[in-house]
């Protein structure tokens, strides 16, 4: 519902401002009031989440960068009407091993989260 004005199959990064969700020491609305959904508080969220996260959600991909100088990394990719494929930006394992070890937030423990269609 929320991205209901601002999606667009046909022109995947027309819009992508928009939904861009942020996380950069302060909390993206979008994100707090998912997390209120399901009964996370703001405090576990920042527990759970780096401190810099930027996410993109286009049609047909999810992609994610966590601290301001890392690695875009495709979180879900599925395929486009009409047998096109979007690119994909870097290599899975790349994309892992900075999610474990190449951010510049302060170390934290976190489970790796697979999303599938």
């Amino acid at each position: 519902e929320h991205y209901k004005h601002h999606w667009f199959p046909l022109v995947p990064s027309k819009g992508s401002g928009y939904r861009c969700i942020r996380i950069n020491h302060k909390m993206d609305p979008l994100i707090g009031k998912a997390a209120g959904m399901i009964g996370l508080s703001h405090e576990r969220l920042f527990q759970l989440l780096p401190s810099e996260l930027t996410l993109w959600v286009d049609p047909f991909e999810v992609s994610y960068r966590i601290g301001e100088d890392g690695s875009i990394c495709v979180l879900y990719e599925s395929p486009q009407p009409g047998g096109k494929t979007t690119k994909q930006l870097e290599s899975r394992t790349s994309c892992k091993e900075e999610w474990r070890i190449g951010r510049s937030s302060p170390s934290k423990n976190y489970n790796m989260m697979t999303v599938s269609s």
